[in-house]
């Protein structure tokens, strides 16, 4: 059973809904109640004979703080700062938070066996941001969300998973008939009917690739990397992806061997149906650069193109076929652990 002071700290640090104009003043009395709380707590030191006792990192006025910074009705860093520091807007990191703590109790602010509240879903989930945001280690966001470097690694790997299964079935899926006649839309406006999107493949470095593996995963670059292809919209919407594949691959070896043509091998593909040249076409066609292989579902541009009418098709071609280099550029920019 809670005592009144260690229920209204727990309610402080486990609630967002409280006015900006006592905001300094819940962050004092929260402050004040947490230390009476700890003056009556037994010290422990340690399970073993002279083993040093854990950091009292503080975790709930790094909570409080935290909150302060970006959270509060009225916080000291603005929107513009906010995307900046979690390379998104404020929210979108709550929709991930309130998916992510039903999903995963991992995520919800718990007492722990000594009566010690634990750290607050913003920290855990500032955590896993940042370091994905950053390209950083565990220990390097300690100072500030007061969180140990196990806490931290724990803290990503819970959100990557939490993040998959509440938002893949919703981002990272085939078009649906709505999404199809959207993208059609966009791409005809552009010039290019019945265009699905754009394709292509990146090669992802990978740092610690084992010695016994660099042999398969060492391609046309020195070092390992991993490949991943992609379909992309010109909104970024990347509906497609493929991961995993060794550095040794290329462009049409990977393609062979995903499944983003999977349902049309099998004979179900989006209803397109449009018209070029006095010609019906009922499927629709992806841009993609010259490597890939010579099938009616790509356009490619033209190889020195002859005149002005060739000219301004590879032109706009080329310039249409960016979309997934920008979302590819997009993707390594703003996620420093690519």
């Amino acid at each position: 059973m809670e005592s009144g002071d260690e229920f209204l700290f727990h309610h402080f640090i486990c609630s967002s809904h409280y006015s900006s104009s006592d905001d300094e003043d819940l962050v004092v009395a929260a402050l004040v109640v947490h230390d009476h709380i700890q003056r009556q707590l037994p010290r422990y030191r340690g399970s073993l004979p002279g083993r040093a006792p854990n950091l009292n990192r503080n975790r709930e006025r790094g909570h409080a703080l935290l909150y302060a910074d970006y959270f509060a009705n009225t916080p000291l860093f603005k929107p513009d700062k906010f995307r900046c520091h979690f390379r998104m807007a404020r929210h979108v990191f709550n929709r991930i938070r309130e998916g992510v703590v039903p999903h995963d109790p991992y995520f919800e602010c718990k007492t722990d066996a000594l009566g010690k509240l634990g750290f607050s879903s913003y920290q855990k989930c500032t955590a896993a941001i940042r370091m994905l945001a950053y390209g950083i280690p565990g220990d390097l966001v300690d100072e500030y969300v007061r969180m140990s470097e196990t806490t931290c690694l724990m803290s990503m790997y819970k959100f990557c998973q939490a993040v998959i299964e509440v938002f893949g079935m919703e981002y990272l899926r085939q078009p649906t008939a709505t999404d199809t006649e959207r993208l059609l839309a966009t791409n005809a406006a552009r010039g290019f009917r019945g265009m699905l999107g754009s394709i292509d493949c990146m090669h992802w470095e990978w740092k610690n690739c084992p010695l016994a593996w660099q042999g398969q995963y060492n391609g046309h670059v020195k070092a390992c990397t991993i490949i991943l292809e992609a379909v992309a919209s010109q909104d970024l919407w990347m509906w497609y992806s493929f991961f995993g594949m060794a550095g040794s691959h290329n462009d049409i070896n990977v393609l062979q061997r995903s499944p983003v043509f999977a349902r049309l091998a099998e004979g179900h593909s989006p209803p397109v149906n449009f018209e070029i040249n006095g010609h019906q076409y009922n499927k629709g066609y992806y841009l993609d650069d010259g490597i890939f292989p010579q099938w009616s579902s790509f356009v490619k541009t033209i190889s020195n193109p002859q005149d002005e009418k060739r000219k301004r098709f590879a032109q706009m071609q080329e310039s249409a076929r960016k979309d997934v280099e920008h979302a590819f550029g997009v993707l390594q920019s703003w996620w420093g652990i690519i």
